[in-house]
């Protein structure tokens, strides 16, 4: 392929809009495709139907300069591209682990036969190991003009523009010298701004991205389970967390002790990832996998479990204030949202919720139409008896404990993200408690953090890798 690349997108969801934008973005003609219409509109209308911070002026720009385009069409997109990203989704199977793969593989099926000229099919999805060999063996019957790699994305929510166009890593999975070499072409610019390349067979290219996921979950689950310690024996999970992290051989990224992980990626590809290792005779080796799954689901019944006593005992017809809806701050997305779920489970037992989060809430309205919402901090926090923290959104990791005093029946908050000061919020008179954290600070009296000096205060706070403060 000589001259400058066109690039084709298939799927049009998360990834694939992020994706298509930021390749346009660094110069490339770029159609995207999606079978549904209503979305497709949207995006050609410069309306972004995901919330990603830095996203939208990458899709105006795009339309702009005329290098972002969209399509319903296959056939489109196969005449367009010289190289064809597929971006498709692969959800968790309903009553099942597994990896629902019909939306690759239909993909695959409907663009393989379109194919009449030299091109390379590059998979971007997360896929069970194997499944790339099975797509490039149906491309190879269907045409002789493709070639297959697998190019996983590592994308977070909330970063995931700075992700695409700054990534730490690139992976390639291919079959050919040729193949490397046009990925190559395409990565120019994260590469020249030092990220590493690494060019592998398909197999490992396949197990990067869950790999790296269940390590990540591994991380979080191991500093949750410490905590039940913590608050077992009247220890402080967060002054813990931050010992550890000082080795550098452990790091801090994701100790953040709370209420765990969600969305659309980590539960899910976990969970994959310990049914694909079953199917090849390997399950004894990810066993941990599923102690970590149950311990991080665990986290969420821990925080209804603090709700109770700080309601004493009984949650019927108590008002509770739910601040968070998303999976995370900075994202819209409520896909096995630990916030979402404590709503539920909290609503179920005849709690009053109301919910209020800055930018989930339409999907929240969608996933749980039987919950009540707020359309501000203070709608939901009117006469609350107990306040939850549940997502860690900057405007109420801010929030002035003086200011919602004036607003709830009873000073009672549950920190579900560790992302408060208690001396701060206890110090206003709230009845503080978080999971790992005693319900009564010792030691110093007042629950300070002891820092690296030996003095007593709030102690750095520790990100816990997801784009979280």
């Amino acid at each position: 392929m000589t001259g400058q690349l066109r690039l084709s997108v298939l799927g049009a969801g998360y990834l694939g809009i992020t994706h298509a934008a930021c390749m346009a973005s660094l110069g490339f003609q770029v159609l995207a495709m999606d079978t549904d219409t209503a979305k497709i509109d949207r995006l050609k209308a410069g309306r972004l139907p995901i919330h990603e911070p830095g996203l939208r002026e990458l899709l105006h720009e795009g339309l702009r300069l005329g290098r972002l385009g969209f399509t319903t069409s296959y056939r489109d997109a196969a005449g367009f591209g010289d190289v064809h990203f597929i971006c498709t989704g692969t959800p968790q199977l309903p009553g099942s682990g597994q990896a629902d793969l019909s939306q690759v593989r239909g993909c695959v099926r409907a663009l393989a036969p379109l194919l009449n000229r030299p091109c390379l099919v590059v998979g971007k999805s997360t896929v069970p190991v194997g499944t790339a060999r099975v797509l490039a063996a149906e491309l190879a019957g269907a045409s002789q003009q493709a070639e297959l790699a697998w190019n996983p994305e590592f994308l977070r929510e909330s970063t995931a523009v700075a992700d695409t166009l700054m990534p730490d890593r690139v992976v390639v999975g291919v079959t050919s010298r040729r193949a490397e070499q046009i990925l190559r072409r395409i990565y120019a610019a994260p590469l020249a701004r030092g990220a590493a390349f690494f060019a592998t067979g398909l197999e490992t290219a396949e197990l990067a991205k869950v790999s790296a996921n269940a390590f990540l979950a591994t991380k979080i689950s191991f500093i949750n389970a410490i905590a039940e310690v913590c608050e077992a024996a009247g220890a402080d999970v967060r002054v813990l967390s931050d010992i550890l992290g000082a080795d550098p051989r452990i790091g801090p990224a994701f100790l953040r002790a709370g209420l765990g992980f969600g969305g659309g990626c980590l539960p899910k590809d976990i969970r994959a990832f310990a049914a694909r290792a079953e199917q090849l005779g390997a399950g004894d080796a990810l066993r941990f996998l599923h102690e970590m799954d149950a311990i991080n689901l665990r986290r969420r019944t821990r925080v209804v479990d603090l709700t109770v006593e700080m309601a004493g005992s009984d949650l019927n017809g108590v008002p509770v204030c739910v601040l968070g809806a998303a999976f995370k701050p900075g994202s819209d997305d409520v896909r096995d949202s630990p916030a979402l779920d404590v709503a539920r489970i909290l609503d179920g037992m005849g709690a009053e919720v109301a919910i209020y989060d800055p930018a989930a809430l339409t999907n929240a309205r969608r996933a749980c139409p039987e919950l009540r919402y707020a359309a501000t901090i203070a709608d939901a926090a009117r006469d609350a008896q107990v306040v939850l923290l549940l997502t860690e959104w900057p405007e109420f990791v801010r929030l002035s404990p003086h200011r919602l005093s004036g607003l709830v029946a009873r000073r009672n908050i549950v920190d579900g993200r560790n992302a408060l000061d208690p001396v701060r919020w206890r110090g206003a008179g709230w009845q503080y408690r978080a999971p790992g954290v005693a319900a009564r600070p010792a030691g110093d009296g007042h629950g300070g953090r002891v820092t690296a000096d030996g003095g007593t205060g709030a102690g750095a706070r520790v990100t816990d890798g997801s784009g979280a403060l």
